[in-house]
């Protein structure tokens, strides 16, 4: 996929604010200092176009960018951020999940996963959640360039070996680098096969 243009459209914290539901969206989530942001700019070669910051837990709005003018990447704010206060954090969660329940044009979710750890407890219940909700995902591991071909892939075999204990079926899966940029035209190429069954299915619709 060639990026043409992307722009900063909106943000919210309430769903029902979001831009209107006219074009295929795709959600990218993971764990506070996932590297999310990193990987948005490079998916969109623009440096500075989701804010990068050494504080985690610093998205905390639904942020949605219109790419080539025929769909949405939307930053979501990451989950399991310890230091904000019990409150705050039910908030996030609640506006998260009303997010992802609610939002009818959205296709694909991207789940950010650490390559460099193991795995969390908080990543596999996540990942669960989507499940019971039926809700579509893909997992993207994240900061591969951090890591030798090894002690990669025996991470990865890890976390598929331990999503193995709950699903009969393993999503599709991708590694990336936001400082090589390894997986992005997979990634992208995802999103255009994504589209293009979408717009499928909104033409049988019409």
């Amino acid at each position: 996929m060639n990026i043409r243009s992307a722009e900063f459209i909106a943000s919210n914290t309430d769903p029902l604010k979001s831009p209107g539901a006219d074009k295929p969206e795709f959600a990218f989530i993971g764990r506070s200092n996932v590297g999310k942001s990193s990987l948005i700019n490079r998916l969109l070669e623009k440096k500075n176009l989701a804010r990068i910051s050494s504080t985690p837990g610093k998205t905390r709005l639904i942020n949605h960018f219109l790419v080539n003018d025929e769909w949405y990447l939307v930053d979501l704010p990451g989950y399991g951020y310890a230091r904000i206060s019990k409150k705050e954090r039910e908030k996030w969660e609640s506006m998260i999940h009303n997010y992802l329940t609610r939002r009818q044009n959205l296709v694909n979710t991207f789940i950010l996963i650490d390559s460099r750890i193991e795995p969390k407890m908080i990543d596999i219940d996540f990942i669960n959640w989507f499940g019971e909700q039926e809700l579509p995902f893909t997992i993207v591991f994240t900061k591969a360039d951090k890591m030798n071909a090894n002690g990669l892939a025996s991470n990865v075999a890890a976390f598929k070996a331990r999503l193995s204990e709950d699903w009969d079926e393993l999503p599709s899966m991708f590694i990336s680098s936001a400082e090589s940029g390894k997986g992005r035209e997979e990634i992208l190429g995802f999103i255009v096969e994504c589209n293009k069954e979408y717009k499928k299915f909104q033409s049988g619709m019409a």
